[in-house]
Protein backbone atom coordinates (compact mmCIF):
# COMPACT_ATOMS: atom_id res chain seq x y z
CA UNK A 1 0.00 0.00 0.00
CA UNK A 2 2.58 2.42 0.93
CA UNK A 3 4.69 1.52 -1.78
CA UNK A 4 1.76 2.14 -4.44
CA UNK A 5 0.73 5.31 -3.07
CA UNK A 6 4.32 6.15 -3.48
CA UNK A 7 4.99 5.19 -7.03
CA UNK A 8 1.34 6.98 -7.96
CA UNK A 9 2.45 10.43 -6.48
CA UNK A 10 5.50 10.72 -8.36
CA UNK A 11 4.10 9.33 -11.92
CA UNK A 12 1.45 11.89 -11.03
CA UNK A 13 3.92 14.82 -10.31
CA UNK A 14 5.96 13.15 -13.43
CA UNK A 15 3.67 13.87 -15.81
CA UNK A 16 3.13 17.62 -15.29
CA UNK A 17 -0.30 17.42 -12.87
CA UNK A 18 -0.17 20.41 -10.91
CA UNK A 19 0.28 19.80 -7.16
CA UNK A 20 -2.34 20.08 -6.30
CA UNK A 21 -4.53 18.20 -8.39
CA UNK A 22 -2.13 15.46 -8.31
CA UNK A 23 -2.69 14.92 -4.31
CA UNK A 24 -6.68 15.25 -4.74
CA UNK A 25 -6.41 12.63 -7.64
CA UNK A 26 -4.42 10.63 -5.46
CA UNK A 27 -6.88 10.56 -3.26
CA UNK A 28 -9.35 9.62 -5.72
CA UNK A 29 -7.71 6.45 -6.65
CA UNK A 30 -6.73 5.16 -3.34
CA UNK A 31 -10.03 5.43 -2.03
CA UNK A 32 -11.85 2.98 -4.69
CA UNK A 33 -8.22 0.45 -4.32
CA UNK A 34 -8.63 0.11 -0.64
CA UNK A 35 -11.40 1.57 1.26
CA UNK A 36 -14.75 0.05 1.36
CA UNK A 37 -16.37 2.71 2.10
CA UNK A 38 -16.36 5.69 -0.56
CA UNK A 39 -14.78 8.40 1.57
CA UNK A 40 -14.37 10.47 -1.59
CA UNK A 41 -17.84 11.48 -0.57
CA UNK A 42 -16.38 13.86 1.47
CA UNK A 43 -14.69 15.52 -0.44
CA UNK A 44 -16.68 18.61 -0.20
CA UNK A 45 -16.70 18.57 3.70
CA UNK A 46 -12.96 18.12 4.09
CA UNK A 47 -12.34 21.21 1.73
CA UNK A 48 -14.70 23.36 3.29
CA UNK A 49 -13.82 21.95 6.71
CA UNK A 50 -9.99 22.64 5.88
CA UNK A 51 -10.50 25.92 4.13
CA UNK A 52 -12.39 27.68 7.31
CA UNK A 53 -9.45 27.38 9.84
CA UNK A 54 -9.44 30.73 10.89
CA UNK A 55 -5.29 31.11 10.64
CA UNK A 56 -5.38 30.07 7.33
CA UNK A 57 -7.01 33.65 6.71
CA UNK A 58 -3.01 34.75 7.64
CA UNK A 59 -2.13 33.48 4.20
CA UNK A 60 -3.51 35.74 1.72
CA UNK A 61 -3.31 38.60 4.27
CA UNK A 62 0.89 38.09 4.14
CA UNK A 63 1.28 37.58 0.53
CA UNK A 64 -0.80 40.71 -0.39
CA UNK A 65 1.47 42.75 2.59
CA UNK A 66 4.50 41.46 0.16
CA UNK A 67 2.79 42.61 -2.99
CA UNK A 68 2.21 46.17 -1.51
CA UNK A 69 6.08 46.39 -0.56
CA UNK A 70 7.16 45.31 -3.84
CA UNK A 71 4.83 47.39 -5.78
CA UNK A 72 5.17 50.78 -3.97
CA UNK A 73 8.95 50.18 -4.67
CA UNK A 74 9.66 50.16 -0.46
CA UNK A 75 11.62 47.09 -1.27
CA UNK A 76 13.52 48.96 -4.13
CA UNK A 77 14.96 51.48 -1.11
CA UNK A 78 15.65 48.84 1.18
CA UNK A 79 18.32 46.90 -1.11
CA UNK A 80 19.59 49.98 -2.24
CA UNK A 81 20.38 51.37 1.16
CA UNK A 82 21.78 47.69 2.56
CA UNK A 83 24.01 47.89 -0.57
CA UNK A 84 25.32 51.16 1.23
CA UNK A 85 25.90 49.38 4.38
CA UNK A 86 26.73 45.94 3.32
CA UNK A 87 29.06 46.03 0.12
CA UNK A 88 32.23 46.85 1.80
CA UNK A 89 32.81 43.04 2.90
CA UNK A 90 33.91 40.40 0.46
CA UNK A 91 31.32 39.60 -2.09
CA UNK A 92 29.78 43.25 -1.83
CA UNK A 93 26.20 43.47 -3.03
CA UNK A 94 25.57 39.50 -2.56
CA UNK A 95 25.79 40.32 1.32
CA UNK A 96 23.25 43.52 0.55
CA UNK A 97 21.56 40.14 -1.08
CA UNK A 98 20.95 38.03 1.93
CA UNK A 99 20.44 41.52 4.17
CA UNK A 100 17.68 42.96 2.38
CA UNK A 101 16.42 38.74 2.16
CA UNK A 102 16.41 39.02 5.72
CA UNK A 103 14.30 42.26 6.44
CA UNK A 104 11.78 41.46 4.01
CA UNK A 105 11.74 37.92 5.14
CA UNK A 106 10.94 39.81 8.63
CA UNK A 107 7.41 41.48 6.11
CA UNK A 108 6.07 39.13 3.92
CA UNK A 109 6.37 35.84 4.98
CA UNK A 110 7.07 34.21 2.24
CA UNK A 111 9.96 32.82 0.37
CA UNK A 112 8.92 32.98 -2.99
CA UNK A 113 8.18 36.67 -2.56
CA UNK A 114 11.16 37.60 -0.90
CA UNK A 115 13.44 35.98 -3.95
CA UNK A 116 11.53 37.70 -6.67
CA UNK A 117 11.46 41.01 -4.64
CA UNK A 118 15.45 40.90 -3.72
CA UNK A 119 16.03 39.11 -7.51
CA UNK A 120 14.63 41.84 -9.60
CA UNK A 121 16.08 44.68 -7.58
CA UNK A 122 19.58 43.07 -7.52
CA UNK A 123 20.07 41.22 -10.80
CA UNK A 124 20.65 44.18 -13.40
CA UNK A 125 24.13 44.56 -11.03
CA UNK A 126 26.08 41.14 -11.88
CA UNK A 127 27.25 41.92 -15.33
CA UNK A 128 26.97 46.06 -14.33
CA UNK A 129 29.74 44.90 -11.53
CA UNK A 130 30.92 41.62 -12.93
CA UNK A 131 30.39 39.40 -10.18
CA UNK A 132 30.56 35.75 -10.90
CA UNK A 133 27.33 34.86 -11.89
CA UNK A 134 26.38 31.48 -10.36
CA UNK A 135 27.06 32.95 -6.69
CA UNK A 136 25.19 35.54 -6.79
CA UNK A 137 22.13 33.97 -8.17
CA UNK A 138 22.89 31.39 -5.63
CA UNK A 139 22.64 34.19 -3.31
CA UNK A 140 19.08 35.25 -4.35
CA UNK A 141 17.87 31.75 -4.36
CA UNK A 142 19.21 30.86 -1.11
CA UNK A 143 18.43 34.59 0.74
CA UNK A 144 14.55 33.89 -0.75
CA UNK A 145 14.74 30.61 1.86
CA UNK A 146 14.88 33.18 4.77
CA UNK A 147 11.17 34.45 4.15
CA UNK A 148 9.67 30.84 5.52
CA UNK A 149 11.96 31.04 8.48
CA UNK A 150 12.01 34.39 10.07
CA UNK A 151 8.62 35.22 11.36
CA UNK A 152 6.30 36.20 10.33
CA UNK A 153 6.32 33.09 7.95
CA UNK A 154 3.65 31.73 6.34
CA UNK A 155 4.94 28.35 6.73
CA UNK A 156 4.86 28.25 10.22
CA UNK A 157 1.33 29.42 10.43
CA UNK A 158 0.87 25.90 8.15
CA UNK A 159 2.96 23.92 10.64
CA UNK A 160 0.94 25.33 13.47
CA UNK A 161 -2.11 24.44 12.07
CA UNK A 162 -1.35 21.30 11.31
CA UNK A 163 0.05 19.85 15.04
CA UNK A 164 -2.06 22.45 17.08
CA UNK A 165 1.07 23.90 17.63
CA UNK A 166 1.46 27.52 19.32
CA UNK A 167 2.23 30.10 16.16
CA UNK A 168 3.29 32.94 18.49
CA UNK A 169 5.78 29.99 19.93
CA UNK A 170 7.14 29.32 16.60
CA UNK A 171 7.79 32.95 15.55
CA UNK A 172 9.82 33.25 18.61
CA UNK A 173 11.80 29.90 17.97
CA UNK A 174 12.23 31.36 14.18
CA UNK A 175 13.80 34.39 14.95
CA UNK A 176 17.81 33.44 16.39
CA UNK A 177 17.68 30.32 13.65
CA UNK A 178 16.90 32.38 11.00
CA UNK A 179 19.52 35.18 12.04
CA UNK A 180 21.57 32.58 12.08
CA UNK A 181 21.02 31.40 8.61
CA UNK A 182 21.80 35.13 7.32
CA UNK A 183 24.73 34.75 9.22
CA UNK A 184 26.39 31.81 7.70
CA UNK A 185 24.68 32.90 4.41
CA UNK A 186 26.96 35.89 4.38
CA UNK A 187 30.09 34.00 5.85
CA UNK A 188 30.11 31.46 3.12
CA UNK A 189 29.98 34.22 0.23
CA UNK A 190 32.94 35.95 2.80
CA UNK A 191 34.97 32.97 2.49
CA UNK A 192 34.70 32.39 -1.42
CA UNK A 193 35.07 35.47 -2.70
CA UNK A 194 38.24 35.79 -0.15
CA UNK A 195 39.61 32.98 -1.61
CA UNK A 196 38.50 33.97 -5.27
CA UNK A 197 38.77 37.93 -5.08
CA UNK A 198 37.39 38.11 -8.90
CA UNK A 199 34.11 36.81 -7.53
CA UNK A 200 33.31 39.47 -5.53
CA UNK A 201 33.30 41.88 -8.53
CA UNK A 202 34.05 45.84 -8.53
CA UNK A 203 35.03 47.73 -4.85
CA UNK A 204 31.79 49.80 -3.98
CA UNK A 205 32.39 52.63 -2.13
CA UNK A 206 30.07 54.73 -0.30
CA UNK A 207 30.51 57.26 2.51
CA UNK A 208 29.09 58.03 5.51
CA UNK A 209 27.13 60.42 4.87
CA UNK A 210 24.66 58.51 2.28
CA UNK A 211 24.66 55.34 4.51
CA UNK A 212 23.68 57.31 7.26
CA UNK A 213 21.28 58.76 4.64
CA UNK A 214 19.61 55.58 3.64
CA UNK A 215 18.60 54.32 7.08
CA UNK A 216 15.14 56.12 6.51
CA UNK A 217 14.72 53.42 4.15
CA UNK A 218 15.11 50.88 6.46
CA UNK A 219 12.77 52.32 9.04
CA UNK A 220 9.40 50.85 6.87
CA UNK A 221 10.30 47.49 6.92
CA UNK A 222 10.90 47.60 10.23
CA UNK A 223 8.09 48.95 11.06
CA UNK A 224 5.59 46.42 9.31
CA UNK A 225 7.84 43.80 11.68
CA UNK A 226 7.49 45.37 14.88
CA UNK A 227 3.34 46.51 13.79
CA UNK A 228 2.90 42.51 12.85
CA UNK A 229 5.66 40.69 15.47
CA UNK A 230 4.89 42.64 18.06
CA UNK A 231 1.27 43.06 18.06
CA UNK A 232 1.35 39.37 18.52
CA UNK A 233 3.36 39.06 21.53
CA UNK A 234 1.49 42.37 23.20
CA UNK A 235 -1.40 40.42 23.23
CA UNK A 236 -3.06 43.00 21.06
CA UNK A 237 -3.77 40.73 18.05
CA UNK A 238 -4.13 36.81 16.70
CA UNK A 239 -1.38 36.42 13.68
CA UNK A 240 -4.51 36.73 11.62
CA UNK A 241 -5.20 39.87 13.10
CA UNK A 242 -1.61 41.26 13.40
CA UNK A 243 -1.25 39.94 8.93
CA UNK A 244 -4.32 42.69 8.64
CA UNK A 245 -2.76 45.08 10.65
CA UNK A 246 0.50 44.65 8.64
CA UNK A 247 -1.50 45.30 5.56
CA UNK A 248 -2.73 48.41 6.60
CA UNK A 249 0.52 49.74 7.83
CA UNK A 250 1.96 48.87 4.16
CA UNK A 251 -1.08 50.60 2.54
CA UNK A 252 -0.17 53.76 5.41
CA UNK A 253 3.32 53.54 3.97
CA UNK A 254 2.65 53.01 0.03
CA UNK A 255 0.56 56.43 0.66
CA UNK A 256 2.84 58.47 2.49
CA UNK A 257 5.75 57.45 -0.71
CA UNK A 258 3.21 58.59 -3.08
CA UNK A 259 2.91 55.27 -4.81
CA UNK A 260 -0.42 54.72 -3.58
CA UNK A 261 -3.11 53.93 -6.84
CA UNK A 262 -6.07 52.46 -7.97
CA UNK A 263 -3.49 50.10 -10.85
CA UNK A 264 -1.13 49.46 -8.29
CA UNK A 265 -4.46 47.81 -5.58
CA UNK A 266 -5.29 46.39 -8.47
CA UNK A 267 -2.05 45.04 -9.58
CA UNK A 268 -1.79 43.41 -5.84
CA UNK A 269 -5.13 41.87 -5.51
CA UNK A 270 -3.80 40.04 -9.06
CA UNK A 271 -1.28 38.68 -7.39
CA UNK A 272 -2.55 38.21 -4.10
CA UNK A 273 -5.17 36.02 -5.82
CA UNK A 274 -2.95 33.41 -7.81
CA UNK A 275 -0.83 33.07 -4.85
CA UNK A 276 -3.71 32.42 -2.78
CA UNK A 277 -5.26 29.94 -5.29
CA UNK A 278 -1.67 27.82 -5.92
CA UNK A 279 -2.01 27.56 -1.81
CA UNK A 280 -4.89 26.29 -1.11
CA UNK A 281 -5.48 24.17 -4.05
CA UNK A 282 -2.73 22.66 -2.80
CA UNK A 283 -4.00 22.64 1.42
CA UNK A 284 -6.98 21.59 0.23
CA UNK A 285 -5.64 18.25 -1.96
CA UNK A 286 -3.35 17.70 0.57
CA UNK A 287 -5.64 17.44 3.33
CA UNK A 288 -8.30 15.25 1.52
CA UNK A 289 -5.19 12.82 0.49
CA UNK A 290 -4.45 12.48 4.38
CA UNK A 291 -8.22 11.81 5.16
CA UNK A 292 -8.29 9.35 2.96
CA UNK A 293 -4.77 8.26 4.17
CA UNK A 294 -6.20 7.69 7.60
CA UNK A 295 -9.76 6.13 6.45
CA UNK A 296 -7.67 3.14 4.24
CA UNK A 297 -5.22 3.01 7.07
CA UNK A 298 -2.07 3.98 5.30
CA UNK A 299 -1.31 6.78 8.06
CA UNK A 300 -0.98 4.10 10.14
CA UNK A 301 0.68 1.64 8.17
CA UNK A 302 3.68 4.14 7.90
CA UNK A 303 3.73 5.64 11.39
CA UNK A 304 3.80 1.62 12.59
CA UNK A 305 6.66 1.08 9.98
CA UNK A 306 8.76 3.94 11.16
CA UNK A 307 8.00 2.97 14.60
CA UNK A 308 9.12 -0.95 14.41
CA UNK A 309 12.42 0.61 12.70
CA UNK A 310 13.51 0.49 16.46
CA UNK A 311 16.02 3.89 16.48
CA UNK A 312 17.28 5.77 18.73
CA UNK A 313 16.07 9.63 17.98
CA UNK A 314 18.91 11.01 16.96
CA UNK A 315 19.19 8.21 14.44
CA UNK A 316 15.47 9.02 13.83
CA UNK A 317 16.59 12.61 13.19
CA UNK A 318 18.87 11.52 10.54
CA UNK A 319 16.48 9.56 9.07
CA UNK A 320 14.44 12.50 8.86
CA UNK A 321 16.94 14.88 7.20
CA UNK A 322 17.34 11.94 4.58
CA UNK A 323 14.05 11.69 4.03
CA UNK A 324 13.34 15.29 3.54
CA UNK A 325 16.10 16.09 0.74
CA UNK A 326 14.98 12.69 -1.10
CA UNK A 327 11.09 14.19 -1.14
CA UNK A 328 12.30 17.96 -1.62
CA UNK A 329 13.78 17.04 -5.06
CA UNK A 330 10.36 15.59 -6.46
CA UNK A 331 7.86 17.60 -4.56
CA UNK A 332 7.05 21.25 -3.98
CA UNK A 333 7.67 22.69 -0.54
CA UNK A 334 4.19 23.48 0.67
CA UNK A 335 2.49 20.28 -0.28
CA UNK A 336 5.48 18.54 1.11
CA UNK A 337 4.94 19.75 4.79
CA UNK A 338 0.52 19.46 3.95
CA UNK A 339 1.60 15.56 2.87
CA UNK A 340 4.17 14.73 5.74
CA UNK A 341 3.66 16.50 8.58
CA UNK A 342 0.69 15.01 10.06
CA UNK A 343 2.77 11.48 9.26
CA UNK A 344 5.69 12.65 10.51
CA UNK A 345 4.87 14.84 13.64
CA UNK A 346 3.58 12.71 15.78
CA UNK A 347 6.28 10.08 15.20
CA UNK A 348 8.82 12.39 16.13
CA UNK A 349 7.01 14.10 19.04
CA UNK A 350 6.72 10.56 20.47
CA UNK A 351 10.34 9.82 20.66
CA UNK A 352 10.57 13.05 22.69
CA UNK A 353 11.23 15.65 20.55
CA UNK A 354 9.85 19.01 21.32
CA UNK A 355 7.12 20.31 18.55
CA UNK A 356 8.57 23.69 18.33
CA UNK A 357 11.95 22.77 18.23
CA UNK A 358 10.49 20.35 15.69
CA UNK A 359 9.00 22.88 13.18
CA UNK A 360 11.83 24.79 12.71
CA UNK A 361 13.85 21.81 12.27
CA UNK A 362 11.70 21.13 9.58
CA UNK A 363 11.04 24.51 8.33
CA UNK A 364 14.97 24.63 7.40
CA UNK A 365 15.04 20.90 5.78
CA UNK A 366 12.08 22.54 3.52
CA UNK A 367 14.10 25.41 2.92
CA UNK A 368 16.66 22.82 1.54
CA UNK A 369 14.33 21.57 -0.67
CA UNK A 370 13.52 25.48 -2.43
CA UNK A 371 17.02 25.44 -3.45
CA UNK A 372 17.36 21.74 -4.41
CA UNK A 373 17.10 20.98 -8.25
CA UNK A 374 14.90 19.52 -10.06
CA UNK A 375 12.24 21.31 -9.00
CA UNK A 376 13.37 24.09 -6.24
CA UNK A 377 11.24 26.48 -6.24
CA UNK A 378 13.71 29.29 -5.79
CA UNK A 379 15.77 28.64 -8.61
CA UNK A 380 13.16 28.46 -10.57
CA UNK A 381 11.89 31.90 -9.60
CA UNK A 382 15.69 33.29 -9.78
CA UNK A 383 16.45 31.86 -13.43
CA UNK A 384 12.77 33.36 -14.27
CA UNK A 385 13.81 36.81 -13.58
CA UNK A 386 16.91 36.16 -15.89
CA UNK A 387 17.09 37.34 -19.92
CA UNK A 388 19.61 34.87 -20.56
CA UNK A 389 21.94 31.97 -19.05
CA UNK A 390 20.95 28.50 -18.02
CA UNK A 391 19.16 26.88 -14.91
CA UNK A 392 22.52 25.26 -14.14
CA UNK A 393 24.04 28.33 -12.87
CA UNK A 394 21.74 28.91 -10.38
CA UNK A 395 22.09 25.46 -9.28
CA UNK A 396 25.49 25.86 -9.30
CA UNK A 397 25.71 28.90 -7.25
CA UNK A 398 22.96 27.02 -4.30
CA UNK A 399 25.19 24.55 -3.55
CA UNK A 400 27.26 26.21 -0.75
CA UNK A 401 23.91 27.83 1.18
CA UNK A 402 22.80 23.93 1.08
CA UNK A 403 25.57 23.19 3.19
CA UNK A 404 25.14 26.07 5.41
CA UNK A 405 21.10 25.02 5.98
CA UNK A 406 22.09 21.35 6.51
CA UNK A 407 24.88 23.05 9.21
CA UNK A 408 22.16 24.85 10.64
CA UNK A 409 20.12 21.78 11.41
CA UNK A 410 23.26 19.91 12.73
CA UNK A 411 23.87 22.69 15.08
CA UNK A 412 20.55 22.58 16.31
CA UNK A 413 20.31 19.21 17.12
CA UNK A 414 23.19 19.90 19.24
CA UNK A 415 21.98 22.59 20.79
CA UNK A 416 18.38 22.83 20.60
CA UNK A 417 17.97 26.14 22.63
CA UNK A 418 19.50 28.10 19.79
CA UNK A 419 15.56 27.88 18.61
CA UNK A 420 14.23 27.41 22.00
CA UNK A 421 15.50 30.02 24.69
CA UNK A 422 12.95 32.63 23.32
CA UNK A 423 10.07 30.88 23.68
CA UNK A 424 10.71 29.41 26.70
CA UNK A 425 11.70 33.18 27.84
CA UNK A 426 8.66 35.09 26.59
CA UNK A 427 6.38 32.27 26.26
Amino acid sequence: MIATSLTLLLVLIGVSIPVGAALGVLGLILDPLYSFLPLSRAMGEVAWGTSNEFLLVAVPLFIMLGEILLRSGLAERMYNAMSLWLSWLPGGLMHANIGASALFAATSGSSVATAATVGTVALPQVKKQNYNEPLFLGSLAAGGTLGILIPPSINLVIYGVLTNTSVPKLYLAGIVPGLGMALLFMAVIALACMVKPAWGGKKISASWSARLTSLVHLIPPLLIFFLVVGSIYAGVATPTEAAALGVIGALILAAFSRRLSVKMLLTCFEGTMKSTAMIMLIVIGAAFLNFIMSGIGLTNAITQAITELGVSPMMMLLVLVVFYLVLGCFMETLSMMITTIPIVAPVMIALGFDPVWLGIVIIILVEVALITPPVGLNLFVVQSLRTTGSMNDVMLGSLPFVLMLLGMVFILAVFPDVALWLPQIFG
